[in-house]
């Protein structure tokens, strides 16, 4: 599902410079990433996403090379086959929960809004526990709240391939293990893998591997 060997990135003016030396995911496998704060992780999976593009060396997911595509060719591709929750969340705040869930559907040509799609983003809700709040303006809610709804909308869509950056950073520790463990078992359904960067070394033994950050990115590389 992700191959990257000798990927680079730098920010302009001299700024943070990455090198993945080699990362390799498998289609359904469940990775966590760990690592010190600042050293890379969210550029990473920005890089995954096309979000970001690298500036050299060999990046696949899915069997595409995300930095090669126009800029709506990587929205296209993102939307086809990448659910990510982002560490802010993303949100669109002048729009209620359940339109935020349904916002991939709302923005990916081709993705078709269905009845069986509307049930789904109401089951992601209620399993997020979120149900109640689906009219409720994203705006109104809290952190914790804000991440189940943005967890939600990265699976709706049943992508191959989710991408998480710190999915439970702002609940508390019953809900923590409760959003990981539906955000998995969504994930699981449909064969998708997973890559999530984590600090919550409590939830590592959810997953199939842990992949140190610092141990695939060449020495001097992260700032």
């Amino acid at each position: 599902m992700i191959h990257a060997a000798g990927l680079r990135f730098q920010y302009p003016h001299g700024g943070f410079a990455l090198h993945v030396a080699a990362l390799d995911v498998a289609a359904g496998e469940r990775v966590a990433l760990i690592g010190p704060s600042g050293c890379g992780k969210t550029t990473l999976l920005h890089l995954i996403a096309g979000i970001k593009r690298p500036d050299g060396g060999e990046l696949r997911v899915n069997g595409v090379e995300p930095g090669k595509l126009s800029d709506a060719a990587a929205r296209a591709f993102r939307v086809r086959s990448v659910g990510m929750v982002f560490q802010d969340f993303g949100l669109l705040e002048y729009l209620n929960v359940a339109d935020n869930i349904m916002l991939p559907y709302r923005v990916g040509a081709g993705l078709n809004v269905t009845r069986d799609v509307r049930e789904r983003a109401a089951g992601l809700a209620a399993t997020m526990g979120v149900a109640d709040k689906l009219a409720r303006p994203v705006g109104t809610l809290s952190l914790g709240e804000m991440q189940r709804v943005a967890v939600c909308r990265a699976l709706v869509t049943r992508p191959p391939l989710v991408l998480a950056d710190e999915p439970t950073g702002h609940l508390d520790p019953a809900s923590k293990t409760r959003v990981l463990d539906a955000m998995l078992a969504a994930a699981r359904e449909v064969g998708a893998a997973v890559l999530t960067v984590t600090h919550d070394h409590g939830l590592l033994d959810r997953f199939d591997r842990v992949v140190d950050f610092m141990a695939f990115v060449q020495p001097g590389a992260a700032a």
